[in-house]
């Protein structure tokens, strides 16, 4: 099973105990196989430098190294705009498609409205769980 992980799972499931953390903990041990992009894991970078809980720039290095190593990473041939109401999400629905998914898990309602693209399920974290376990 190949997925694209939103940012919003990486975020919740580094900072908390939970649903996101579970998505993480269940990567980790090779239950489905994670697919992102350079854009993705760019965003992720970002994201984190940001955040309002702060981590060392020793940390985001090695969560991105760990994301690198152990994910399939995809160049998105195709530009799609199909989040009307945040194009920065595009980003997902290309990987996705670049790299041949089942799911993008995310808790961002602009990508969940859709729910599907190309056969693509759009899911949150609590139904992707029930999916993986």
């Amino acid at each position: 099973m190949k997925v694209v992980l939103d940012t919003n799972i990486f975020i919740s499931g580094i900072f908390w105990k939970g649903t996101s953390n579970k998505i993480i903990l269940n990567w980790k041990e090779g239950k489905y196989t994670l697919v992102t992009s350079l854009e993705a894991v760019s965003e992720i970078i970002k994201v984190l430098k940001d955040f309002k809980i702060k981590l060392s720039d020793e940390m985001i290095k090695e969560w991105v190294d760990l994301i690198v190593r152990n994910s399939v990473i995809v160049e998105p041939k195709e530009k799609i705009a199909i989040v009307k109401d945040d194009p920065k999400d595009d980003i997902f629905i290309e990987t996705a498609v670049a790299g041949n998914v089942d799911y993008i898990v995310s808790q961002d309602n602009h990508l969940l409205k859709l729910k599907e693209f190309r056969g693509i399920k759009i899911i949150t974290p609590e139904e992707f769980n029930k999916i993986c376990n």
